[in-house]
Formats: structure tokens, sequence, C-alpha cells
């Protein structure tokens, strides 16, 4: 296995305020890593910086070899939110083809071949039916799963997500989890979450993130690690699946 994202004491702030504060980290090929912290603990601003959409203050980032900015074309990206209104007059189908930008052809629109990337990615999330729907008739969890398609119709080699399963239920969730415990099988993926005891089921390694990072194997996680990151008392509930 070999390093596909390294950070090497990595600093980041807005302004006067300290995000981040010399980040060290390797992600192997293939490895499912998990990303945990409180609100304001530097997650997304983690993932921007991983994307070459922020630059750090201090430090270096290399992504497949190259900087952040280069290597984002290998890279697909599901955004916590959504960054277009649900009304925005516009079709599932539609949406998942934006994955293609920059893949395919550079005039003249879209091929056959990115359409048939587009509804392939559809089939795989298992909202193909959906193709000609307009986004305003989904539901938070096909919202998301139509999110990933765009991000798997890019043919990442890296894959990253930013609490991919907030405000969906819990079965939605379980869904979700197990399509990228596939993917993994020949991508590295990165997600986000508050859900910790949920995601120790399917990631191999979790980061603890509040301004400094302290990473850990998915069995060494505890009640006290996370009571140590999160400053209060957390019980962990177990999920089974």
């Amino acid at each position: 296995m070999s390093s596909v994202i390294s950070f090497d004491q990595v600093s980041y702030a807005y302004g006067q305020n300290n995000v981040l504060e010399n980040i060290s980290l390797d992600i192997e090929a293939e490895e499912f890593f998990g990303v945990i912290g409180p609100n304001a603990a530097g997650k997304s601003t983690m993932l921007k910086l991983m994307l070459g959409m922020l630059k750090p203050d201090t430090g270096k980032i290399s992504v497949l070899g190259e900087s952040p900015k280069q290597a984002c074309k290998h890279i697909g990206y599901v955004p916590q939110y959504p960054s277009f209104p649900r009304n925005f007059p516009i079709k599932v189908l539609d949406v998942v083809l934006l994955g293609r930008l920059g893949k395919g052809r550079g005039m003249g629109g879209f091929s056959r071949r990115d359409r048939e990337i587009a509804r392939d990615s559809l089939k795989v999330v298992e909202i193909e039916g959906l193709a000609s729907s307009p986004i305003k008739d989904l539901s938070g969890g096909q919202v998301q799963r139509m999110l990933i398609a765009r991000a798997l119709a890019s043919e990442p080699e890296i894959l990253v997500l930013d609490e991919p399963t907030a405000n969906i239920d819990v079965q939605a969730e379980e869904n979700i989890f197990a399509l990228l415990k596939q993917y993994n099988e020949h991508m590295t993926i990165i997600v986000v979450s508050h859900d910790i005891a949920f995601i120790s089921a399917y990631v191999n390694r979790v980061g603890c993130l509040n301004k400094t990072l302290l990473c850990h194997e998915t069995e060494a996680i505890s009640g006290k690690t996370i009571e140590e990151l999160y400053g209060a008392p957390v019980n962990m509930i177990h999920h089974g699946h």
C-alpha cells in the first residue's frame, strides 16, 4: 500500500483564528478513513485543503504525488449541503452529468459516453428511475445519492464526503455506507461524520480532529477518547447492522 494523501505539519487560520495546527497525516490507497470532531474543529477546512480549495499557511500537502490543485481532477467530492437551491429547474441526470465536466470533450456538450457513465452512476446508487425527475421532488436521502452519483461520474481515485448522511433517516444512512464500503474495494474514501459509533462499523481508521489531529485504529476508539475530543461526557452506543 502507498500513501495517496499526505499532510506534513499543516496549519491554517482564518485571520487570527487558528483552525488547524501542525496536522500530519498519511492516508493509504484503498483506505476508508473517517474524520470526527466537534463543531468548528476544522473538519471541513481540512477537506478544503485536501481539495486545493484552500492553501495551507504552513506545511505541505500532496495528493497522488501532486499538489491538491493539480490532483483535484482525480477526486470526487460530496459536499455537506447542496450548493444549489432545491427549487432550481434542473433534472437529476443533468446534475450527475456535471461530474463529467473536464473529463470528456472540451467543447460541444456532453458525449454519449458521458451520458452512459452518468446513467451507470445513477444505477450504482439505485436511483436510475429518477434520472428525469426535477431535483425539487427528491427526498433528503435521494439528494445525497444524487450527489454521490455526481462524484462517482467523475471516475475518481479518491472519494471525499463531508457529512454525507446529515439530515437523512437511519435506513438511508445504512444504505449509503454499505454502498461506500463496496466502492472502498477499489477506491480511497475519506468521510467526515458526527456519528462516531455508526462509522466505526465501516472505516479502517479514525482521525480525531479538534485543531490538532490524533489518528486511531477503529477498535481503539473508546468513550474516554471521545470525551477528551469533545470535552464533555459521551456515551458510546453500538449500532447493529
